[in-house]
């Protein structure tokens, strides 16, 4: 929508803080509260470096067999 964010429903109370996150044309997804906290969490986390390569992950479930 020309880079606008349109909300559907209730209207919402000014101030009221919402997390968008969009990388393409995907279907959207709703998470809970605490979703969406886990999700900021991981994603803070990964940006700090703190993470595992997904070839380290795959080796580690081998390793698992």
């Amino acid at each position: 929508m020309g880079g606008k964010v349109v909300l559907e429903g209730e209207p919402w109370e000014e101030g009221t803080m919402v997390t968008v996150l969009g990388s393409g044309d995907e279907e959207a997804v709703e998470l809970s509260p605490e979703e969406e906290n886990e999700l900021l969490e991981a994603i803070a986390e990964a940006d700090a470096g703190d993470f595992i390569s997904g070839e380290q992950v795959l080796r580690e479930l081998r390793g698992r067999r």
